[in-house]
């Protein structure tokens, strides 16, 4: 397993042990990154309008296409790392 791997596993459990719950479009960021890194891009049919949860992830994560698996984790680990650090929220 390289680097990046575990890091990213261990970012993987970081981020359920953040001490706040981050905002709606930091969890989006963080849920499409986490679907690039381990899916690739985006695949399926789009929710419809009712159900606008799944519509946001859909799109958050269709907005990262072309994202290469590695840099996804990276941006990912990265990301959780300023959540642990207060920087982001």
């Amino acid at each position: 397993m390289n680097d990046v791997n575990a890091q990213f596993e261990q970012a993987q459990q970081d981020v359920q042990q953040l001490p706040e719950r981050p905002g709606n479009l930091t969890l989006l960021r963080l849920y499409a990154l986490f679907k690039q890194a381990t899916e690739g891009d985006v695949h399926g049919d789009k929710p419809g309008f009712t159900d606008i949860v799944g519509k946001y992830k859909y799109e958050a994560w269709a907005a990262l296409q072309g994202t290469v698996k590695e840099t996804a984790k990276q941006q990912y680990i990265e990301l959780v790392e300023s959540l642990k650090s207060g920087a982001a929220s």
